[in-house]
Order: structure tokens, then C-alpha cells, then sequence
């Protein structure tokens, strides 16, 4: 979610650097008049030409036929106007790469871990009761409320049906944001907001914990009592609905770890550290895996892989099948894992060990050479913007397979240097984990 889930990384979190005194905003902030700007010419090409009202007539006529009332057509209508400026913003979304551990520096400090230490215990029986409902523990839904809005703090300033309009409207992702708006207005038919209280983030996420219209239609819970499910000022409901989205929808195992930090041995073999892996930790111990501190790993068949945010050299985690709630909430790796691991600070682990020296990283234009030479070679990066995502990572790996360098997924400067000096073919897909 963060503001926009569809960025990836770390360029949207800087502004969450509030202090640990924040709490809840009392009442998100009233928007400016609404600005009329008028679409872009390509903006229609998607939607046979019609003009934006024509569409929006067709949005309108979408949701009454998916149970929206007249009644709240009309009290929404004011507010759903065109912005190009929102659609800009989407075109214009910037992602960079950061290291793991800057990142999770400053994104689960320790401010933040007794904050949301702070929050348990201030709702304790909403969250005792939604652990009991639910199965979700406390230090996973604080974790996530405190990196989405710190607590309240920072849920966004514009208008909630503004934003998704004018996002439905642009060809991008027009289908899903039709999806969208149609929700929005089914959260005001059923009372739980008016059109003015619908402030958030540009892309259209609402609350503490910023849900996307469809997800707050579809679990957001009344926590509190009063008839309503207000996501922007109720912490019990923020609670309650975000242990339900967890639970329901990203299937939560209750009573089931999500991640630890564990200590790798050099020799582990570097092929088999990936999400796509499950071991049994009895198999991870024989290989020399332990906790940080030493300990053994329990000698028991729990399923669970071996994650490297950051390589062979950097801090190593042991991720279980609940990990991947972290990774459908957030798909950027390092999102996720400092998620992860701020949920695991919160709960009373220690904190992460320092690398012993510093991680090699390779510069923006030297990653983004080298993505432009796994396409080369035949692989699906995604995008080329010199940030280490997912399927490049996947790429990664099988290219040091094939070299026979350490398969980490961490690029290096020899791998690179391999692939400027030849010309590499890719594995068949099937093959490569």
C-alpha cells in the first residue's frame, strides 16, 4: 500500500520521518477547490475517444448497476473531476535503489518500535481481540500502521474521488481504477464516509493504513461500535480491518513465524538462499544456518527459506510461508522485508546484526547496463530502471549459476564484467528458480 503500493522502493517513505510523538490526526485536512485541468489528448484513446464526461457517465451508470444509489451518485458528483496533474504524478512515479539496511535504518528505528510498542498497549483489547479473531498478532498490525501513515500522522491531502477518476480515466490502469471509484462510492452509500472525508494519498488509498477502495469495501470492519468502518480516525477499527485484510486476504497462518534474522555459514549452498526455496529448518541447521547469537535452529520440518536482501555480505533472514502476506501488502523486497522485520522489533527481537564491512553496491548506470544485458541474454527484467526488483534479482542468480560465481542474487561488479565479455544465453524459464 505506502501511499502508492504500486511504487516500488523507497522514494515516497522520506516523508515519514515524524516524531514519535505523532498520533492520530483528528480529521484529515480539507482539500483546495477542485481543479478542472483538462485531459491530456492520448488520455481518451483507451476509451474509444469519448470525452471525460462521457466516460464518467458510463463510470456512473457501472456503479448504480453494482448497487450504488442515486442518492450517493449525486452528493459524489462535485467531486469527480479530471486532474491531470494526479495522472501526471502517477506517469511520473520515480523508484530508486537503496540498500536494505539504510533503508530499514531509518523506516524501523527505534522510535518506531516503541511507538507501536506504545500503541499495543494503549488498544490492548482491540488487539487482543482481533489476535483472538483473526490470529493475527499485535506487532504485525502495528508494524504495518506505523510504516503506512506513522500511526495516523501521514495518511495524504487529496481528494479520494479526484484522484481515481482521473486515474480511471488515463489508459494505465483504467480498468482497475474504474474497480476502484466503483468502491469508493460504495463506501459512502453504506455510511462509513462522506465524499469530503475521502482524503489520502494521490493514488487513492484511504486510512491508517491505506487501503485501496476495494479492500476497504471488502474488509473493513466497525471495531469500535458506532455503525461506521472509519478507517481515518478510529483505531479500532484501523485494528480491526487491517487484521481481517491480513488474515482473509493475504492468508495469515496463525500461531506461525514470519521472519528471523539467522546467521549464515560461507559455504551455505548460495543457490538454494531464495523465496522461491523451502527447506525444512532441520535441512537450513545441517547446512550451518543458526541464530544470530548462535543458537541452533529447532530440528523440526517448519518450511522456510533463506533470504539475502543484500546479498552473501549482508543481513541474512529466515522467511516462513506468512512472509508472503508481506510481499502481497508490499511487492518491493525491501519494503516487505523491513516490514517484516519491524513487526519481529516490535514483538521484543533483538536488532539486526551490522554487516562485518560494507556491501558492495553497483551505481545506478552499472545496474541498469547490466539489466539491459540479462534482456540481452534472454531474460524478463521488467522494467529497465536500475532497480533491483524481483525478476531481475531471479535473473541474477541464474547468470552466477551459469558462471559459477556464489548465486546470492546480489549483482556484482565480476558479474557484470563477466557479462560485458560474453554473450551469455539464459536458461529456459522452467529452470531458473
Amino acid at each position: 500500500m505506502l501511499l502508492t503500493r504500486f511504487a516500488i522502493a523507497a522514494v515516497t517513505l522520506a516523508a515519514f520521518s515524524l516524531p514519535a510523538s505523532a498520533q492520530f490526526a483528528p480529521s484529515p485536512a480539507r482539500p483546495a477547490a477542485p481543479r478542472t485541468t483538462a485531459p491530456s489528448p492520448r488520455a481518451a484513446s483507451c476509451h474509444n475517444g469519448a470525452s471525460f464526461d462521457r466516460f464518467l457517465a458510463e463510470v456512473k451508470r457501472q456503479a448504480v448497476a453494482a448497487g450504488v444509489s442515486q442518492r450517493t451518485i449525486a452528493e459524489a458528483s462535485p467531486y469527480l473531476v479530471y486532474d491531470q496533474g494526479i495522472v501526471n504524478r502517477d506517469r511520473g512515479q520515480r523508484v530508486f535503489g537503496q540498500l536494505f539496511t539504510e533503508f530499514a535504518g531509518r523506516m524501523a528505528a527505534p522510535y518506531r518500535m516503541q511507538n507501536g510498542q506504545q500503541h499495543i498497549k494503549q488498544h490492548a483489547a482491540a488487539f487482543a481481540r482481533a489476535e483472538k479473531e483473526y490470529g493475527v498478532p499485535p506487532a504485525v498490525i502495528a508494524a504495518f500502521w506505523g510504516l503506512e501513515s506513522d500511526f495516523g500522522a501521514n495518511m495524504g491531502n487529496l481528494p479520494t474521488l479526484r484522484s481515481l477518476v482521473s486515474l480511471a480515466y488515463d489508459c494505465r490502469r483504467s480498468e482497475m481504477f474504474v474497480n476502484e471509484t466503483i468502491a469508493a462510492l460504495k463506501i459512502i452509500d453504506r455510511g462509513d464516509l462522506t465524499p469530503d472525508e475521502m482524503i489520502g494519498s494521490w493514488a487513492g488509498e484511504l486510512g491508517q493504513t491505506q487501503f485501496l477502495p476495494t479492500h476497504y469495501v471488502n474488509y473493513a470492519v466497525d471495531y469500535d461500535g458506532d455503525g461506521r468502518r472509519d478507517l481515518l480516525r478510529s483505531g479500532d477499527d484501523v485494528i480491526g480491518s487491517t487484521a481481517n485484510y491480513i488474515a482473509n486476504g493475504l492468508k495469515w497462518r496463525r500461531g506461525e513465524p514470519w521472519l528471523e534474522e539467522i546467521k549464515v555459514p560461507q559455504n551455505l549452498p548460495w543457490d538454494q538462499t531464495d523465496l522461491s526455496v523451502q527447506l525444512p529448518r532441520s535441512k537450513w541447521a545441517q547446512f550451518g544456518v543458526t541464530y544470530p547469537d548462535g543458537r541452533p535452529l529447532p530440528n523440526d520440518n517448519l518450511p522456510a527459506s533463506v533470504l539475502l536482501p543484500m546479498g552473501r555480505f549482508g543481513p541474512a533472514f529466515m522467511a516462513y510461508a506468512n512472509f508472503a502476506a508481506y510481499t502481497e501488502w508490499n511487492n518491493s523486497l525491501i519494503y516487505s522485508t523491513t516490514a517484516g522485520y519491524l513487526a519481529s522489533r516490535i514483538a521484543g527481537a533483538a536488532p539486526m546484526r551490522k554487516p562485518a564491512g560494507q556491501v558492495a553496491q553497483l551505481p545506478f548506470n552499472e545496474l541498469k547496463q547490466l539489466q539491459q544485458l540479462l534482456v540481452q541474454a534472454g531474460f524478463n527484467v521488467g522494467k529497465v530502471d536500475g532497480v533491483l526488483g524481483q525478476q531481475s534479482r531471479t535473473a541474477v542468480k541464474a547468470m552466477q549459476i551459469k558462471y559459477g560465481l556464489p548465486a546470492d542474487s546480489w549483482p556484482t561488479a565480476e558479474l557484470l564484467a563477466r557479462m560485458r565479455g560474453g554473450s551469455a544465453q539464459a536458461q529456459p524459464a522452467a529452470t531458473i528458480r
